[in-house]
């Protein structure tokens, strides 16, 4: 009897024991979860409750598996809060393979930092952050907190799946929200949504469970359009003591405008600034470039977050006092010095390197930028105010060919930004090289870059010297070359083009057999590598945007050779884009001639293998080489 009573609280134990390794254990992962996957989320919870109209609790728990060294960028909590909000309640736990506890984590292990970046002068952001280490895979994670928010412009949104390779048990997100709030929200297609009605209020539930892991694919638009997903939004809203209507985007687009149509004076001396820029002009066209030109010789940029000064710009005034501002202050600044100089022109919400906005549902967090646009009949000018190199009405790969909000007296209203066609986007190069008989080469290269490939190479224009000649050396390719002069150029400020000219000698620009040697045509442009095969892609892909080549390539032969062979003609095209290559002689050169060019746009993941012949074909062009032969 006794023996029993002693044996009674020990198997209790043992259950619990037993029923925590379970529910971590590895051994328990379905086996086509693990297949290809460097981490597994075991559970995730995230519950939202809306109080009232600016109040609202979060309170979110996650269990993690890392399986390999290569899944610990998901051994990290991180939470961001504001002023206008808290977390708190944090617990963290890690367990082994075995499922059995190994640590639990104590509050004073948890960071509380700044998350104010370089560039960044003013920002109440920060971030509550605990980093797992352990150095024996696999491990299981397991932490959970709480955030209030006093205030509140758009809600949590609920991205189960966050990155490639990482395979999922089960993940739920439930609001609750009372009946007298209005809200709406966008989720990825055929995910369902359960809603229940108690009392005063409504509870929405999604849920997802097994799925498996996305292997990265090349160029791929994204995972969104293959995984569950839901974006939330209140239609009504309080937050820093102003109350806004995002139920639409005319709505969302008043707000902005109030916050920014406050009296915007300039100093005296800026406006006799202005007014004494634009004295010799003629258009309305000549007072916003020399305007520009003096927003960027006067201005450098730097973030401002504090709440709703994360969207008010600072006024024209304090701009003009101190010389900076963030994309708001400066773009409201460029639009104040216009008006001084009776131009009139409106600010721009958009997603800079991220989609269009949706334009049928309206919402914060679309949205990352401002710019300014100055409307008119027939040639309307966009400009990116936070570049001091940029030209005038050139905004940018990023900004381009996008939905975006207009912000107007009469509201927001939804207007696109220009599109940078491929022969916008151009590369021009020529190239000669004079070839000796011991097979090296003098090489002089002339290009010019514009628009997006212009933004490519603007990095490279405000190197230093010594930098910009490892760069040189390190991307052409060209073997034991001596770089004689090198310069990059911007011949007219209002045009965004770059000028390339680059004098180089090459030791050993040619290879020999016997008594030939062999010219790689394509000396500078090749394509180098085809991209991987995907077996049954899953996303769409795109190219990052248009562009067309040109490479003409003059080769001087070296005295005492011929030629004995050159390569045909090539052309490739598809909808992808056009290729073709030609060869030509003239007197005692070789004449190649590259023209390629690529189109932007998303396609649908069964035409990739189509886009992977394309580059195998061009890959192969590239490697056409000419056969110089000795004259006997």
């Amino acid at each position: 009897m006794r023996l029993s009573i002693f044996l009674f609280p020990f198997l209790i134990s043992c259950t619990i024991i037993t029923n925590a390794q379970e529910v971590y254990d590895v051994a328990n992962i379905p086996a086509d979860l693990m297949q290809k996957s460097t981490v597994v989320v075991r559970n995730e919870e995230q519950n939202l409750v809306i109080k009232s109209q600016n109040s609202a609790i979060m309170s979110y728990k996650t269990a993690i598996t890392i399986l390999s060294k290569n899944g610990e960028g998901n051994a990290v909590m991180s939470e961001y809060y504001d002023k206008f909000s808290s977390v708190y309640n944090l617990k963290a736990v890690m367990y082994d393979a075995k499922g059995i506890k190994i640590r639990t984590y104590k509050t004073s292990d948890f960071k509380d930092e700044s998350i104010t970046s370089d560039g960044t002068m003013y920002d109440d952001n920060r971030i509550k952050k605990l980093e797992f280490l352990n150095a024996t895979y696999p491990y299981t994670i397991e932490y959970s907190y709480e955030k209030s928010y006093n205030g509140y412009i758009s809600f949590p949104s609920w991205t189960p799946i966050g990155s490639y390779d990482c395979a999922l048990e089960k993940s739920v997100y439930t609001l609750q929200i009372p009946k007298t709030i209005t809200f709406k929200y966008l989720k990825s297609q055929d995910l369902k949504t359960d809603s229940a009605v108690i009392n005063d209020k409504v509870t929405y539930k999604w849920s997802c469970q097994h799925i498996k892991s996305f292997e990265y694919e090349p160029m791929s638009t994204g995972l969104k359009a293959v995984t569950p997903w839901v974006m939330v939004s209140p239609n009504d809203f309080e937050y820093d003591n102003s109350k806004g209507n995002v139920e639409n985007w005319k709505n969302l687009g008043s707000w902005i405008y109030q916050l920014s149509n406050t009296v915007q004076p300039l100093p005296e001396t800026t406006k006799a600034n202005v007014q004494r820029l634009i004295a010799s002009t003629r258009t309305d066209r000549e007072k916003i470039a020399v305007l520009y030109q003096y927003l960027q010789s006067n201005t450098r940029y730097v973030s401002v977050q504090l709440g709703v000064g994360g969207f008010r710009p600072i006024t024209a005034d304090k701009v003009a006092a101190v010389n900076y501002g963030d994309c708001k202050a400066l773009s409201n600044y460029m639009k104040a010095l216009l008006s001084e100089a009776g131009i009139q022109s409106n600010l721009v919400i958009l997603g800079s390197g991220i989609p269009s906005l949706n334009t049928k549902y309206a919402s914060f967090g679309q949205a990352n930028h401002m710019i300014l646009c100055v409307p008119a009949a027939k040639d309307t000018t966009w400009l990116e105010c936070t570049s001091q190199y940029t030209p005038m009405g050139y905004i940018g790969n990023d900004n381009s060919e996008r939905t975006v909000l207009l912000v107007t007296e009469a509201g927001g209203k939804l207007v696109n930004t220009p599109v940078y066609k491929p022969e916008d986007n151009y590369q021009n190069r020529i190239t000669t090289v004079v070839l000796a008989p011991d097979r090296s080469a003098d090489v002089h290269i002339k290009t010019s870059y514009s628009n997006s490939q212009y933004e490519d190479q603007l990095g490279m224009m405000l190197m230093e010297p010594t930098e910009q000649r490892k760069r040189i050396m390190k991307s052409l390719g060209i073997p034991n070359m001596e770089i004689s002069s090198a310069s990059f150029m911007q011949p007219d400020k209002s045009i965004p083009k770059i000028e390339e000219d680059i004098v180089l000698k090459s030791s050993q620009m040619v290879n020999q057999g016997g008594d030939k040697l062999f010219v790689t045509l394509n000396l500078l442009n090749r394509r180098e590598s085809v991209p991987a095969k995907v077996e049954n892609r899953k996303t769409s892909f795109s190219v990052p945007y248009g562009f067309k080549d040109t490479d003409v390539i003059t080769y001087t032969l070296p005295q005492g050779y011929k030629v004995e062979f050159i390569p045909q003609d090539i052309s490739v095209e598809s909808e992808f884009g056009r290729y073709t290559a030609q060869v030509t002689l003239k007197d005692n050169t070789i004449v190649y001639t590259r023209n390629q060019t690529m189109n932007s746009k998303k396609y649908a993941p069964e035409k990739y293998k189509d886009l992977v012949d394309f580059y195998k074909k061009v890959y192969m062009a590239d490697k056409q080489k000419a056969v110089l032969a000795k004259i006997n």
